[in-house]
């Protein structure tokens, strides 16, 4: 009962989804991805935010190690037990800080986006968090401009990935070079469109 409780306390706690209308130009874009565009994105996403937690928090080393540990995963030299141990590090950080919504947001949005390199349907788990943290760190009724405009941020950067993914010379690990690989975000929203119209 104590954990049910909990549990529902921190979902009321984060102000977005993937139905939100700001993401939707966001979540559109992210299905037409491939992974490897939707790593690279998210990775350089997972930096950013780790220099903003670590602003606050510059003894707390979980979230770093956590994206070393992606990106070492997704260049084949980890395998998915050691990345996913780290990223279950970061939420663990992040669930120490509870009381500090806004960085707690933050460690959840970096332990969301890195697992982007094991399935798609993770990357838009980063900007739901972060987002969080700009509306609780602005006042909810405030931050509606920083959002759009964390929104528009987040959309270019992908768009600048879809068009230069292709230039990045790194050696990448076997399951990120599928490239019939259908996108799980896309397959999630068509499940929920045919779920929706057979209602």
């Amino acid at each position: 009962m104590f954990s049910w409780r909990c549990r529902r306390i921190k979902i009321k706690r984060v102000l977005y989804n993937r139905e939100s209308d700001c993401l939707q130009p966001l979540l559109s874009l992210i299905e037409k991805q491939r992974k490897r565009t939707l790593v690279l994105w998210a990775l350089e996403y997972a930096e950013e935010l780790v220099d903003k937690f670590e602003s606050k928090y510059p003894t707390e080393h979980r979230p770093r190690e956590a994206v070393k540990a992606c990106r070492a995963w997704a260049r084949g030299e980890v395998k998915m037990p050691f990345a996913k141990k780290a990223i279950h590090a970061v939420h663990n950080a992040a669930t120490e800080i509870a009381d500090d919504i806004v960085f707690c947001s933050i460690a959840r949005a970096i332990g969301q986006v890195i697992a982007t390199v094991h399935v798609e349907t993770h990357a838009i788990g980063g900007p739901i968090y972060a987002l969080t943290a700009l509306s609780y760190e602005h006042g909810k009724d405030n931050a509606q401009t920083v959002v759009a405009e964390e929104c528009d941020r987040l959309y270019k950067r992908l768009r600048y990935w879809e068009e230069n993914a292709d230039a990045v010379l790194m050696p990448w690990a076997q399951f990120l070079l599928k490239e019939d690989a259908p996108n799980k975000e896309k397959l999630l929203r068509d499940k929920k469109e045919q779920s929706a119209s057979t209602v």
